[in-house]
């Protein structure tokens, strides 16, 4: 078992421990040093004391060896330097030309001394004892943090994969159940106009614009699966998503949403996800909440890295406290920090609202 206060260094060539005096930074004492650092302070502070005469008591400095041998090796240790601290001051006095009318004085005054050494050892290593029991807590407490930080981001990604793929579920739902539904309809409804038609009913006319809005209804359960599915991901990558995105946002909304992209490289698949579902939330939100006529899709590569941005000429970011409880923005910020990237909203100076995701990205293969 270590002694209180040290701790070994097994690395070292020999298996000689390396004390480290506990609350102090930096590489410690060996022990050998450390037992000629104690003898060495005790001994200089005995020669001290002879030449400055037996009136003048040094008791209060040789207890510095005293803790020195109590931090380093423990209390017993620390004893033994009380003991044989003692035993030199009384030496000293001796040989300074001390008189006593009694001899037990020195005696008396001896076990004074070291009674309250053994008192302050005992304190001390108490401390050193509690400082030692509140690191390892502290250790402890954070090995559980991390591993709670680190379960905490798991069940987070895990809950956002099954939100993605709840998403792919419901786009193939939405493609192959009632958009292929959607699809007989209008072409029955097709075939009353022509019946209709054929007749000359009044009624062909109501069937036909009928038939238009199915048409219509066909057309947005597409758009809403494409966006779910992402097949254009998993097909062409980010750069024909973003495009495709500001196309679908353009033609239902008569709102003008344009697509830059400079020099970007492949992603692997979890990224390019988590990118491009921050830049559809981004134009959702311009769309719905920031009222916006004009979106700005920028994708670009440099040499530290990918950078998305998304900037719309809306009323800008509310108030923190106008904002409620939405997860959108917290959503977008946890998906860049899920693939590593940093993410910050602003209000630019000519206004609207500027989303931007940096990620960085290692340097291509040569």
């Amino acid at each position: 078992m270590t002694p209180a206060g040290r701790t070994k260094d097994t690395a070292r060539p020999g298996g000689k421990p390396r004390i480290r005096i506990a609350g102090i930074g930096g590489p410690g004492l060996s022990g050998g040093r450390a037992v000629f650092a104690i003898l060495g302070l005790m001994l200089a502070i005995g020669v001290a004391d002879y030449f400055t005469g037996f009136e003048a008591s040094f008791l209060v400095f040789y207890f510095l060896p005293v803790a020195l041998a109590v931090t380093a090796f423990g209390w017993q240790s620390g004893a033994l330097t009380a003991l044989a601290s003692v035993t030199v001051w009384l030496a000293g006095d001796f040989a300074a030309g001390a008189h006593y009318a009694n001899r037990l004085v020195p005696w008396w005054n001896a076990t004074i001394a070291l009674g309250t050494y053994l008192v302050l050892i005992a304190l001390l290593a108490r401390l050193l004892a509690t400082q030692r029991e509140m690191e390892e807590r502290i250790r402890q407490r954070t090995v559980a943090l991390t591993d709670e930080i680190a379960e905490r981001e798991r069940l987070e990604k895990v809950i956002l994969e099954i939100s993605e793929r709840e998403r792919r579920n419901l786009g193939h739902d939405l493609h192959d159940g009632l958009g292929q539904h959607l699809t007989g309809t209008s072409l029955t409804g097709q075939v009353l106009v022509e019946k209709l038609q054929a007749r000359d009913a009044e009624e062909a006319a109501d069937a036909k614009r009928l038939v238009a809005l199915i048409e219509d209804a066909i057309e947005q359960t597409r758009r809403l699966a494409k966006g779910l599915v992402l097949a254009e991901i998993e097909r062409d990558g980010l750069p024909a998503a973003l495009q495709e995105l500001a196309l679908a946002s353009t033609e239902p909304s008569r709102v003008t949403c344009e697509f830059r992209c400079a020099g970007v490289r492949p992603l692997d698949e979890s990224t390019t996800v988590h990118l491009y579902r921050i830049a559809q939330e981004a134009v959702s939100n311009a769309l719905r909440h920031g009222k916006a006529q004009r979106i700005e899709i920028a994708l670009a590569a440099t040499d530290r890295g990918l950078t998305l941005t998304v900037w719309d000429n809306g009323t800008g970011l509310p108030p923190p406290a106008a904002r409620g409880h939405g997860l959108g923005l917290r959503i977008m910020a946890h998906r860049a920090t899920i693939v590593g990237a940093g993410f910050a909203i602003e209000t630019p100076p000519d206004g609207g609202t500027l989303v931007t995701c940096r990620l960085p990205l290692p340097a291509p293969a040569s």
